[in-house]
């Protein structure tokens, strides 16, 4: 289900999660040349190795329509320890944050006639794809759509809210973090991804320049930042590392088959023994799709656990898997209940699973399930 590199793949706060939250510190990432020193590393005082990251993916997008300050806010009450954003950009060079640049499927773009003809076919990583794109709206034009759930027929309820929020900036987001930081009375994180580097560049919209414009602008460019950039392009995080010098930790992205846009070096090959040890020299981490940690069997079923894990922090590497969801249709066979996909099934069960591998943390839609999940390891 490597859905977070697809294109156009077609509530419920618990009280007492940030308060559990707060009580669970989050793994600090090792920067490159660091190795496996903070790979044990402890919670002060307890002798506890640190608990895994809860990841809110895309913000807590099995509650609210992905990528909305009210999905973000509601990821960081229910004890996320991040905040996802996927970051693409406006025609006048500013940071928002959708799945991809294409918003037909996550606005109500189609609807507005007086867009209509900005509807256009674009080659995207090598795919032709027909849509309204990010990078044809200026910002005051984006901030007059409204966002609306991308997956509606598995998440009925979350089109209650659709029409209901703006398309957030980066900064919007950032400011978000602050505020609820000093409310909740605990250091949130943000967990950027840059969506498609190359295909920005191209257009002379890099990404880069102005992800790190911003976060030094907001003094998050430090270490010991609660900040992670992710992205599934070597090439983009390199850039990252040694033009811009970050000094947040990166993670690069995989998917079960493929590789990165423009690259000739496939995601296995870099995730071999030599390959996970060439990534330490300018990434922290990775972050895998799930099935690369538990594949799945012919019918359905959990498998074996592969070495990814064990050979990712022998490399000095944290693992922080994607995507974990509720719904049935995104679970193993053995943990979906009922034969409505869009249906709960036994998605704790399954974030335990995982956890027990010693992975470092885990995305998840569902923000209050990893927070109660981690309970239980």
């Amino acid at each position: 289900m490597a859905d977070r590199r697809q294109v156009l793949r077609i509530g419920a706060a618990a009280a007492a999660a940030p308060a559990l939250a707060g009580t669970m510190a989050a793994p600090a990432l090792a920067r490159p040349g660091e190795k496996a020193a903070q790979a044990g590393a402890v919670l002060a005082g307890t002798g506890r190795k640190a608990a895994p990251l809860i990841v809110g993916h895309r913000g807590a997008s099995g509650y609210r329509p992905e990528h909305t300050l009210a999905a973000y806010e509601l990821a960081a009450r229910m004890g996320a320890d991040y905040m996802e954003p996927d970051l693409v950009i406006t025609k006048d060079g500013v940071l928002v944050c959708r799945h991809e640049p294409e918003i037909g499927g996550t606005t109500d773009v189609a609807s507005r006639p007086e867009f209509a003809n900005r509807k256009r076919t674009v080659l995207l990583d090598g795919v032709s794809v027909t849509g309204w794109w990010t990078h044809d709206f200026t910002l005051a034009e984006l901030k007059t759509l409204r966002a609306t759930e991308r997956i509606p027929a598995i998440r009925q309820q979350n089109t209650l809210y659709d029409g209901r929020f703006e398309v957030p900036t980066f900064q919007e987001v950032l400011d978000l973090r602050k505020r609820l930081s000093k409310e909740l009375d605990r250091d949130l994180g943000v967990f950027p991804e840059t969506k498609h580097p190359t295909y920005f560049k191209n257009l002379g919209l890099a990404l880069e320049g102005p992800l790190v414009r911003t976060l030094r602008r907001n003094g998050l460019d430090r270490r010991g930042a609660k900040v992670f950039v992710q992205s599934f392009e070597a090439a983009n995080l390199r850039e990252l590392a040694d033009r811009y010098r970050v000094a947040v930790p990166l993670v690069f992205l995989t998917g079960a088959t493929g590789g990165p846009f423009n690259d000739p070096r496939s995601y296995a090959d870099y995730l071999t023994p030599a390959g996970l040890k060439e990534l330490n020299d300018f990434v922290s981490g990775l972050g895998p799709e799930k099935t690369q940690i538990i594949p799945r069997k012919a019918d359905g079923t959990l498998g074996t656990p592969t070495s990814l894990v064990r050979d990712a922090h022998q490399a000095g590497l944290k693992v922080i898997p994607y995507t974990f969801r509720a719904e049935n249709s995104f679970l193993p066979a053995e943990l979906r209940v009922g034969t409505d996909p869009s249906a709960y099934g036994k998605a704790i069960d399954e974030q335990v699973t995982f956890l027990r591998t010693g992975i470092d943390g885990l995305f998840t839609d569902n923000p209050d399930v990893g927070v109660l999940a981690r309970t239980l390891i």
